[in-house]
């Protein structure tokens, strides 16, 4: 369960302006964050810089854009209302949208470069296109019915894709298609991530290419074993009684196999995983020189993974290193290859932070490319020319995310040369070979700048400068724009927590106000940054309330001893976090105790839940969206990782962790909302949390979406849902000044 990222753009804090925010604004167009950008990539010549923007009368509807690094220009490269002007999703590609929360958008939603920089490859709608980048109008469609994971292959003969529950290759020379697999059907699944490894593990695909290619690895699973949940998804004319193969904690997963198969011949041949069936296989890659196949198996308990090298020729393998936690291993894409000397790129947490490792194909620890008190978030690019490989980090600040540099050699290990300019948030794009970048920079007074540079920071050209001047789509909201501070507290533990703070409009310390806290409090999210804000926290903070966010132990992007607090025992830190927070805010002069409301959403409504039944007598009221209510009925992977084992085996951690045992506690108003087809979290958390309230006879509220899915991803469904939640806000907190 990864951060429900809200379909709420960011927001900037400047000063000037004559129009208050509003709630239809804001789920209006043009998108008041300026024209946005997703999926940056260099292409491999290095001539184009490329990316998905959202339309002027559709900020969801995204079309591909180029900027052209010789003559500095932008312009769309492809329009997806002409290659497909009305879409028809299959239910399949739904719900792959609804794993990687891309359900609210339309249009192109990825693509990739062929390696000759020439030709792009353009899935959309099911149909897969090849454009030529130097005559775009041409789109060429190579294949359709329910495309999947279309990719050109590393050397540019073959266009790879699954179709069907098998998967296939376009030689490209010849433009014949050839079906690689013929057993997909039912339960068994071959070239695809199964459920609990798109939701869990950040597998957005399950093949693999090799680099010079001559064999594909891919994912074989039966998912036979998994039971299957009989659920109701109920819409506004029908209801569909649907069933999902679902694995719930202590449950069966899939049945998983690693296969090589041949793209030339077809030939099939299969790596073996060992006796133990009931593992992850949580990654596979390449060698450089394509000789050796590398797999990461993954512990049923994710206390060991291990990293596995197979040799492409004889299949014969051998365990290069092994992770191992008394809590649990962290999974990762740190993996890269070296293509000038026999060595690989591996992170760990082995330290107590994460650090970067180089390691001969041996599995011989060489040393370390990073060390000391700091951590990495992830390796961005390597440039072996140079000897350098470049991370992103929060070293200089918690709440901030730059971009680095280290040697190759280890050398400054502790010293990273910091490259991106300015404190707050760079997300950075490199080129295949470290030589440029894009750098997409934000900050609490600055939208989201997109700028093309060099690997030590020196400009080469704007992309998108996104100047908040009177022709922005925020300039008539700027002059109430408010600011975001930020802060340190103290957890019981003595570890520093981080907040952040909005006063109200018109604020004066004379006056008490009441407060909306928002929380998401889970791993694998940090709900406290340095970023251009968001849009419903300033509108809230508009209509009167000190809006706070604290990022409670076990949030992600700290050390280990930060995020292992929650292990065996979820909900306990994490509430005692937020509940010192709330302690801190009763202490301010301008806040009303009395008033302090909170919400949120996914682990932030599970949470919510826990807050009221811990301390109803210090929070007034709370709003829970789409929560958890039973571990017992969440997924395998993500809730035996964090609970520690299964409900069979350690029962006393699923009830602590759950919200039935606490929730005599439960007394202030309550807000229950969830999506009536939810597949992520079952919507049966909230028909039992239902049945437990009326059984203590507690009343509360109660909002469904018929139709929707876990984020409620629909423009109508967002502006009526976050109007909902602030109507039970101003209900409840009702003299809150204006």
């Amino acid at each position: 369960m990864r951060f429900l990222l809200c379909f709420l753009a960011a927001l900037s804090s400047v000063p000037a302006s004559a129009e208050r925010l509003t709630l239809d604004r804001i789920h209006a167009d043009p998108a008041l964050a300026g024209p946005g950008v997703r999926n940056l990539r260099v292409s491999p010549d290095g001539a184009r810089v490329t990316y998905l923007r959202g339309r002027q009368d559709n900020q969801f509807q995204l079309d591909l854009w180029e900027f052209n690094m010789k003559d500095k220009t932008s312009k769309r490269l492809v329009d997806s209302k002409l290659l497909v002007p009305n879409e028809t999703l299959s239910p399949e590609e739904q719900a792959r949208r609804e794993r990687a929360r891309t359900a609210s958008l339309t249009g192109i939603l990825n693509y990739s470069w062929s390696p000759d920089g020439k030709q792009l490859l353009v899935p959309i709608a099911g149909d897969l296109y090849l454009v030529d980048a130097a005559k775009p109008q041409a789109a060429r469609k190579v294949a359709s019915g329910n495309v999947a994971d279309p990719k050109i292959s590393p050397k540019g003969r073959y266009v790879s894709f699954v179709r069907k529950q098998n998967l296939y290759v376009i030689d490209l020379v010849s433009g014949a298609e050839k079906q690689l697999t013929t057993d997909g059907a039912g339960t068994i699944f071959n070239g695809e991530a199964e459920f609990v490894a798109q939701e869990e593990m950040g597998q957005r695909t399950g093949y693999y290419w090799a680099p010079d290619d001559s064999a594909i690895a891919y994912k074989r699973y039966d998912e036979a074993p998994v039971p299957v949940v009989r659920r109701f998804e109920i819409f506004a004319d029908r209801t569909d009684v649907v069933e999902q193969r679902y694995p719930a904690a202590g449950d069966a997963n899939v049945l998983v196999e690693l296969m090589i198969v041949s793209p030339a011949t077809g030939a099939q041949r299969k790596v073996e995983l060992g006796p133990n069936r009931d593992i992850y296989l949580v990654r596979a890659d390449w060698s450089a020189n394509s000789k050796q196949l590398l797999y990461q198996l993954q512990s049923r308990d994710q206390k060991r993974l291990d990293l596995i090298s197979v040799d492409a020729a004889t299949l014969a393998q051998r365990t290069l290193l092994t992770e191992t936690s008394k809590t649990w291993v962290s999974i990762h894409d740190d993996l890269r290859f070296l293509s000038r000397r026999n060595a690989f790129l591996w992170t760990s947490e082995r330290s107590g932070r994460n650090h970067l490792y180089l390691y001969d194909l041996d599995g011989k620890l060489l040393h370390p490319v990073s060390s000391g008190e700091w951590g990495i978030d992830n390796v961005l690019a390597v440039d072996e020319k140079a000897g350098r490989v470049y991370v992103a980090s929060n070293r200089d600040a918690v709440i901030d995310k730059q971009t680095y540099a280290l040697a190759l050699d280890g050398s400054g290990a502790d010293k990273p040369v910091r490259i991106t300019k300015g404190d707050g948030w760079h997300e950075s794009a490199f080129s295949r070979n470290g030589e440029v970048f894009v750098d997409t920079f934000s900050d609490p007074a600055t939208p989201p700048q997109i700028s093309i540079r060099r690997p030590d920071g020196a400009m080469v050209g704007w992309l998108e400068k996104n100047e908040l001047n009177d022709e922005h789509p925020y300039a008539k909201y700027k002059a109430d724009h408010l600011a975001t501070d930020y802060g340190t507290i103290k957890a019981n533990d003595g570890q520093t927590l981080y907040y952040s703070m909005i006063k109200p409009s018109n604020f004066s310390a004379a006056k008490k106000y009441p407060v909306y806290l928002s929380t998401y409090g889970g791993p694998h999210a940090q709900h406290v940054s340095r970023k251009w804000g968001n849009y419903f926290d300033q509108y809230m903070a508009q209509q009167g309330f000190v809006v706070f966010r604290l990022d409670n132990r076990g949030s992600w992007r700290r050390e280990r001893a930060f995020t292992d607090a929650i292990y065996n025992g979820l909900g306990k830190h994490e509430v005692e976090d937020q509940l010192t927070g709330i302690d801190w805010l009763g202490k301010q002069g301008f806040v009303d105790a009395r008033r302090i409301g909170v919400f949120g959403w996914s682990y932030g409504g599970y949470m919510t839940l826990r807050l009221l039944a811990a301390a109803s007598d210090k929070i007034a009221m709370g709003v829970s969206v789409a929560p958890v209510t039973d571990w017992a009925l969440y997924d395998t992977h993500y809730t035996e990782r964090y609970v520690g084992g299964t409900p069979k085996g350690q029962p006393d951690a699923y009830k602590s962790s759950g919200v039935f045992a606490h929730l005599d506690g439960l007394k202030s108003p309550l807000l229950l909302v969830h999506g009536m087809a939810d597949d992520n979290v079952l919507f049966t958390n909230t028909t039992r949390l239902i049945d437990g309230l009326v059984n203590r006879n507690v009343r509360f509220d109660l909002m469904t979406y018929p139709g929707a899915k876990h984020g409620i991803s629909s423009r109508p469904g967002q502006r009526h849902v976050y109007g909902t939640i602030e109507a039970f806000f101003k209900k409840n907190l009702a003299d809150a000044p204006k």
